[in-house]
């Protein structure tokens, strides 16, 4: 049983659909108790930083949610679940994460297309499970903010793509993983992905 966290702010029908495609089943959960009798959680996401921890805040999975993070029970934020992972976001003034993962999320600055919006090619970075079976192919990306690469957390990042710079695209830390493009609107690539979560999540409940 897989936990797709809803908050108020997850593209919850999108997510649970491509799990059940996959031959898995999930549930909705809100609450601490319901999240930490799960196997593998999913951490949705689409709106604004600030308002998606103020959600997370007033519904008291905070704590749980790093407590489940630390468990070793896999985790997966998607696009702005995987930004909500890191410390500090800048969108609409300074907001604190959840601090799992260390690095702070900044707005695209340039003379480009804001958001990034469309599809962009994979570079993995280093070996890992999640890339079973999957090759650099194309996921598609909609977000106007990103993770800042630097030195503390290059060691997180597990594939990048580029647009007009280097833009993390999934990061992980033992069984925590992020993932800043939709897989469940990737075609062949993002389910691959997707997949390959939910097969990290059938192996913990094994265990």
């Amino acid at each position: 049983m897989i936990a797709i966290i809803d908050y108020g702010m997850g593209n919850l029908h999108s997510v649970s659909k491509a799990v059940e495609r996959l031959g898995y089943e999930y549930t909705f959960v809100s609450d601490a108790a319901s999240l930490l009798n799960t196997e593998g959680a999913i951490l949705p996401g689409v709106g604004a930083f600030g308002d998606a921890m103020k959600n997370l805040r007033e519904l008291g999975l905070i704590e749980p949610i790093r407590q489940f993070a630390a468990s070793g029970k896999p985790l997966l934020g998607i696009c702005l679940g995987m930004q909500l992972l890191f410390e500090s976001s800048e969108e609409h003034g300074q907001n604190e994460g959840l601090n799992i993962l260390p690095g702070h999320i900044a707005r695209f600055q340039g003379d480009y297309k804001i958001p990034h919006m469309g599809w962009n090619r994979l570079e993995f970075l280093q070996q890992n499970p999640i890339f079973a079976g999957v090759e650099e192919g194309y996921v598609y990306f909609v977000h106007s903010y990103f993770l800042q690469p630097t030195e503390e957390n290059r060691p997180v990042l597990l594939a990048t793509a580029d647009y007009y710079q280097e833009v993390p695209a999934i990061v992980g830390k033992g069984s925590v993983y992020g993932m800043q493009f939709h897989p469940e609107k990737s075609g062949t690539v993002g389910m691959k992905l997707l997949e390959n979560f939910t097969k990290l999540c059938e192996t913990a409940r094994t265990k």
